[in-house]
C-alpha cells in the first residue's frame, strides 16, 4: 500500500471513529537542498523538509471547519479531523464551500521525472565554477553577490470522503547568477540570469553564465534619458510581471469580493488590443513543474483569459464557479480558506499584426528588461502603476543602458495601446511570453 493510500485509509477510519461523514484533505511535502558561494567558498548550505496538511470537515448542518497540521500519522489525522469538526460549529453559514464536482474526474497521467538528490559537494562545485567563469568573463565584473543552485523534490495529494484520491511527485533543479560590475568613476551595474531543469546535470549552466555576462556588459555603457512619452518594448519577464500584478482582473474570488478591475459582467468585453491573447496554461510544455490538480482535486487545464483582446474567462475554485454558475478551472489553493490564484501564464500574439517592428531598425525605443518594486508601485484596484525599471534606449539595434528611470501608467491603457506582439516567446519561470510593443508610455528619467 502506498503512503497516500495509507493516509486515505487512516483518515477514513479516523473519521468513522469520530462520526464524521464528510471531509477532505490536501497535503504536500517538499525536500530541498540549496547552496550559495562567495568567491569560490561555500557561503550557505541549506537542506529542508517542509510538509503540511489541510483538513476540512463538514458538520451535518452544512458549515465547514478547517485546520492544518504537519502530522499525517493516524493519531495526527484523527486530531486534525476532530479539531476541524469542532471548528465547523463556527463556520460560515453562507456560500459554504463544497467538494469540487471534478474531484473524481480521471486525470491523464503525466509522470514527471524524479531523481536521487545530488551530493552537496557536487552542487557547491558546480556553482563555484559558474561564479568563477562569470567573474572571469569581463574585467568589470567584480563579483556574483547573489547566486544559488537548488534541487527540490515535492509531492502533493488530495483525498476526500467521496472516494477522490489524487497524488503526484515532481523534481526540479534551478540556478541563478546575479552580478555586480564596477568601473572607475561609474555607478555599479548588474545583470542576472537563471535556468531550470528536471535535474542538475541538465541545467544550462553555460547559457546562464553567458546571459548574465551579456546583460551585465550591456549595462556598463549607461546614460540618462529625458522624461517624456516613449514607444516601449516590454521583455517577456517585464510584461508577465506587469500582467501578473493585475491578475485580479481574471480572478473570480477577487471579483466576488469586489477587489478586482473586472466585474461578473465583464466577460466578452474588449479589454486589450486584438493583437494580444493570454492563457492560464498549467500544462504548457515549458512548465516543467506542472501540476495535474489544484488544492481541491480539480484537474488543471488551459484557461483562455484574453482571446484577441476580449476577456474570455475567469479563473475559479469550486466555490466561485458555483456562485457564478460555471465550472471550476483548477486554480484553487487550500489554506485557512480556499483561495484562487493563477497557475502559468502564456502570453502570445492574437490577431495578425498589420505592421511589424524590430529592435534592429526601430529608433529611440525603450526596451524594459525587468520591472522593480512590483509589490510597492502597483495600485491593483485602481489599475495604476509607477515602477523603476532596468532597460535600454535602443536606436537601430544599438543599446544604451538607462541609468535610472521610472515607467508609469494604467494597465487598461497599456493593454489597449499594444501595437505589436512578437511571434517568438521565451520562458521566464512564471510563464511564457514574447516581447510586447506599447505606444506612448510615460517615462520619467532619473
Amino acid at each position: 500500500m502506498s503512503k497516500i493510500q495509507t493516509i486515505a485509509q487512516d483518515a477514513k477510519e479516523a473519521a468513522a471513529k469520530l462520526g464524521i461523514a464528510k471531509f477532505d484533505i490536501f497535503g504536500s511535502t517538499v525536500d530541498e537542498t540549496s547552496v550559495q558561494v562567495n568567491e569560490g567558498e561555500p557561503e550557505q548550505m541549506k537542506a529542508s523538509q517542509r510538509s503540511g496538511v489541510t483538513v476540512r470537515v463538514w458538520n451535518p448542518a452544512g458549515p465547514v471547519g478547517i485546520t492544518s497540521t504537519t502530522d499525517v500519522d493516524r493519531a495526527g489525522l484523527e486530531l486534525a479531523l476532530k479539531t476541524a469538526y469542532e471548528a465547523s460549529a463556527f463556520g460560515a453559514k453562507e456560500n459554504i464551500p463544497d467538494f469540487s464536482p471534478e474531484a473524481t474526474t480521471p486525470i491523464a497521467s503525466h509522470p514527471a521525472p524524479t531523481f536521487e538528490p545530488s551530493p552537496v559537494s557536487k552542487l557547491l562545485g558546480t556553482l563555484a565554477r559558474a561564479e568563477k567563469e562569470l567573474v572571469d568573463s569581463h574585467e568589470a565584473i567584480a563579483a556574483v553577490p547573489y547566486n544559488g543552485l537548488a534541487e527540490k523534490a515535492s509531492e502533493r495529494f488530495y483525498i476526500n470522503s467521496n472516494g477522490a484520491t489524487r497524488h503526484e511527485a515532481h523534481a526540479i533543479s534551478s540556478v541563478y547568477l546575479y552580478t555586480k560590475a564596477e568601473e572607475p568613476d561609474k555607478k555599479p551595474r548588474s545583470g542576472g540570469a537563471f535556468r531550470i531543469a528536471y535535474k542538475v546535470d541538465d541545467l544550462d549552466i553555460d547559457g546562464c553564465i553567458k546571459e548574465a555576462a551579456e546583460k551585465t556588459i550591456s549595462h556598463l555603457n549607461y546614460a540618462k534619458i529625458e522624461t517624456g512619452k516613449y514607444r516601449v518594448v516590454f521583455s517577456p519577464e517585464a510584461i508577465l510581471g506587469l500582467v501578473g500584478a493585475f491578475s485580479n482582473m481574471f480572478n473570480a474570488q477577487s471579483i466576488l469580493d469586489n477587489q478586482s478591475l473586472s466585474t461578473a459582467e465583464s466577460l466578452g468585453e474588449t479589454i486589450a488590443s486584438p493583437l494580444l491573447s493570454i492563457n492560464d496554461d498549467e500544462h504548457h510544455p515549458e512548465n516543467l513543474g506542472a501540476s495535474g490538480f489544484d488544492g481541491e482535486g480539480t484537474p488543471t487545464r488551459k484557461v483562455p483569459l484574453i482571446t484577441n483582446g476580449v476577456l474570455t474567462s475567469f479563473i475559479h475554485s469550486a466555490g466561485t464557479a458555483k456562485r457564478m454558475n460555471t465550472q471550476p478551472t483548477g486554480n484553487a489553493s487550500m489554506g485557512a480558506k480556499v483561495g484562487v490564484s493563477r497557475n502559468f501564464l502564456h502570453l502570445f500574439a492574437g490577431e495578425p499584426a498589420t505592421e511589424t517592428y524590430s529592435l534592429d531598425t526601430a529608433e529611440n525605443v525603450i526596451l524594459i528588461d525587468d520591472l522593480e518594486a512590483l509589490h510597492a508601485g502597483v495600485q491593483s484596484l485602481q489599475g495604476s502603476f509607477s515602477l523603476p525599471f532596468n532597460g535600454w534606449l535602443v536606436n537601430k539595434g544599438v543599446k544604451t543602458s538607462v541609468e535610472s528611470a521610472t515607467i508609469a501608467g494604467d494597465i487598461r491603457t497599456v493593454l489597449k495601446s499594444i501595437i505589436y506582439v512578437e511571434p517568438k516567446t521565451e520562458f521566464t519561470g512564471s510563464g511564457v511570453a514574447p516581447n510586447v510593443w506599447v505606444e506612448g508610455m510615460s517615462i520619467t528619467g532619473g
